[in-house]
């Protein structure tokens, strides 16, 4: 891993904190390529002989059945522990240079806008616990602290440790470019002039969004301000003016009918089952006639899973700290998307896209047979009436 600072906001590494990085870098990927097939070889044996059996090989069946087994133990407290070492990696890393990163913020350049709430209540489903096990979750924010980056910092560093890479290097901006090839190929009529990202964390997708569309007033929307802070600072240093504004999806505050595109990129699955509806109402209520809702999930539906991916799943939800993974998972995103009013529906399987997108390139990319991590996406898209 190289020891360079990709754009003037991301934590540069120092030779050790790079070896420590690799490490973890190396022990997910053998996870991923040595210990996964393993695990799913032992699991798709058991799924077997219990239909051998005559019962349906459930997850609880199939817990019960693994749950004995020094692979399957070893395999849990590894995933735990690669989880682990990542956060502690990036917060090392940040921690030494904070006030570097701070004076950073500070003289970014002058564009974009950002509003932090004092008084915002973070929503229960993040506050009982640090989602994806990341030390202080999404929203800590030190008090006293009004220039405060650390979140922001020690997500974007760890982004790209997560998933090895592979969602767009350390810019991790895959996912914006993924949406942006959803609206080029199902929407191509869209030409937004407002749009909205829920959930934005430092902006990433968001960056990869608005370049797509110069022409555009973009907005991000997150529930921690340290993490708007630095998604400020970064935008800006790329040279890129977005709007933060700190808030819940559920209810943004923001106005009636005035965007033209909300989307999410990976949010849903960290919310809650009463928290989906809600969140669909207010993409209704924020879109003009004829606007676009796009939500962007994981490639994985509970009713597609085989033995194997509902024991992965059942790790997320039970020791990631990723407690609505399967009921994100198992939603009926286009009931929740008629019944908050939408039409012109779509949901499906997209190709990943792995660069800026062009709209001449972009034809069957959705639709297409589930590829894997990082090689499809789940979207759900739909329109407001136009009247």
């Amino acid at each position: 891993m190289p020891a360079v600072r990709i754009h003037p906001m991301m934590p540069l590494s120092t030779h050790d904190e790079a070896a420590e990085q690799s490490f973890v870098v190396a022990l997910k990927t053998f996870l991923a390529t040595q210990f996964d097939p393993a695990v799913r070889r032992t699991t798709l044996g058991i799924a077997e002989q219990i239909s051998a059996a005559g019962e349906k090989p459930t997850l609880q069946r199939l817990r019960k059945r693994l749950e004995g087994r020094q692979l399957y133990q070893n395999w849990i407290s590894s995933l735990r522990a690669a989880q682990e070492l990542m956060w502690q990696a990036a917060v090392d890393c940040v921690d030494r240079q904070r006030s570097e990163l701070e004076a950073l913020e500070r003289s970014a350049p002058k564009l974009g806008s950002l509003h932090v709430d004092p008084g915002f209540e973070v929503p229960r489903y993040l506050a009982a616990g640090d989602v994806h096990m990341m030390p202080g979750g999404y929203y800590y924010d030190p008090p006293g602290d009004e220039h405060s980056v650390r979140q922001g910092a020690v997500f974007d560093k760890a982004a790209s440790l997560y998933s090895l890479g592979r969602q767009g290097g350390q810019m991790n901006d895959m996912r914006g470019q993924t949406i942006v090839a959803h609206l080029y190929e199902i929407y191509p009529d869209l030409q937004p002039t407002r749009i909205l990202e829920m959930g934005c964390t430092v902006g990433n997708s968001l960056v990869a969004v608005a370049r797509n569309f110069p022409a555009a007033k973009c907005t991000g929307l997150d529930v921690g301000a340290s993490l708007l802070r630095y998604a400020r600072a970064r935008a800006a240093h790329l040279g890129v003016a977005l709007d933060f504004v700190q808030g819940s999806a559920e209810a943004t505050g923001l106005p009636e009918a005035s965007f033209d595109l909300v989307y999410s990129s990976a949010m849903l699955h960290e919310t809650s089952h009463k928290a989906l509806p809600r969140i669909m109402a207010e993409c209704y209520r924020l879109l003009r006639p004829g606007g676009i809702m796009v939500h962007l999930e994981v490639p994985f539906r509970a009713e597609m899973a085989d033995a194997y991916d509902l024991v992965r799943a059942d790790f997320e939800t039970r020791y990631n700290n990723e407690p609505f993974w399967m009921g994100a998972t198992e939603a009926d995103y286009v009931r929740l998307a008629r019944e908050a009013g939408f039409i012109d529906i779509h949901a499906g399987f997209q190709d990943a896209a792995l660069g800026p997108p062009s709209r001449d390139q972009v034809k069957g990319m959705f639709g297409q047979p589930n590829k894997g991590g990082y090689k499809s996406w789940y979207i759900a898209s739909a329109r407001k009436p136009r009247q």
